[in-house]
């Protein structure tokens, strides 16, 4: 078993999950292949089958889809508990690129392990910076750009994101009832409170997301619509929790969304504010436990 579990959250993205594979097994240093698949409906199973005998692969279908928080809290826990020494996270449409994973592994050596968390550079298609996996150097300022070597962060995305199994022990898994949306902020920012982390500029992934837009109640489509009150719940809980800065910092947000939503969206504006008004009552009183390994 190598030291290092890559852990790959799926969902009906045969194509992109199969390139993401191609991706990892030509890692310059060895990877084991942890892939979560949340139930997927579409030819996932059957496009895996001649690669699931590799013994660097590994395929759970976990039943149901879980969310990417989840997901991603059923592979973490899993590769900790498996004995990985290390835990590499990311998407299925994240594609490193060859040296991705020795470069974070050469941070951890500079860093004689002094750090809770490394986050790779996350590039989009056109070679231009991902603007939704940007990590943020405190909490509400994003990094400007990767001028080089390690730069302290405090939070950081599921796209290409490496662990320790130590620091996983210590700080817990992420929240599965987030389902989908700041789970990663919030897994982080829980590391971060604790030790130093870093984006390590010299680590780079390409997330092959169908644009380079972040999520956008106000422009989003009237049939995709429900799924932002899981954004507002557990924005609300995360920024909660950072006492009077973080509660002033949501407020604002959530002010500019709502002008933003009145000014700019195309239709249902209506149901666009309820929906962000009850994401946000119910993060109020949001209140999931964080689990641990066991």
């Amino acid at each position: 078993m190598n030291s290092v579990a890559a852990v790959v959250v799926t969902y009906n993205r045969s194509a992109l999950l199969l390139e993401n594979i191609t991706c990892l097994l030509a890692q310059s240093v060895p990877v084991d292949i942890l892939i979560i698949d949340n139930n997927s409906t579409d030819d996932t199973r059957e496009k895996l089958e001649p690669l699931i005998g590799d013994k660097k692969i590994t395929y759970v279908n976990t039943g149901s889809n879980l969310g990417g928080a989840g997901g991603f809290q059923y592979g973490i826990r899993q590769a900790v508990e498996s004995g990985y020494e290390y835990v590499w996270v990311m998407d299925d449409d994240c594609m490193p690129q060859a040296d991705a994973l020795s470069q974070l592994l050469k941070a951890d050596a500079r860093l004689a392990g002094g750090y809770g968390f490394l986050c790779s550079k996350v590039l989009w298609r056109d070679g231009s910076v991902c603007t939704m996996n940007v990590p943020r150097v405190t909490l509400t300022k994003p990094l400007k750009e990767y001028s080089g070597g390690d730069i302290p962060v405090a939070m950081a995305s599921f796209v290409s994101l490496f662990l320790k199994a130590s620091v996983i022990r210590e700080v817990g898994l992420p929240i599965k009832e987030f389902f989908i949306w700041t789970d990663d902020w919030e897994f982080t920012r829980r590391i971060s409170k604790k030790h130093p982390c870093f984006a390590v500029c010299d680590s780079v992934v390409v997330h092959k997301s169908k644009s380079n837009i972040g999520a956008n109640i106000a422009s989003e489509s009237a049939e995709r619509l429900d799924r932002f009150f899981y954004l507002y719940r557990n924005d609300v809980y995360l920024y909660r929790r950072e006492g009077l800065k973080g509660f002033l910092y949501e407020c604002v947000r959530l002010t500019n969304h709502f002008f933003r939503i009145l000014l700019k969206a195309p239709d249902n504006k209506i149901k666009r504010i309820k929906i962000m008004l009850r994401g946000t009552r119910a993060g109020l009183k949001f209140r999931p436990q964080i689990e641990f390994v066991n």
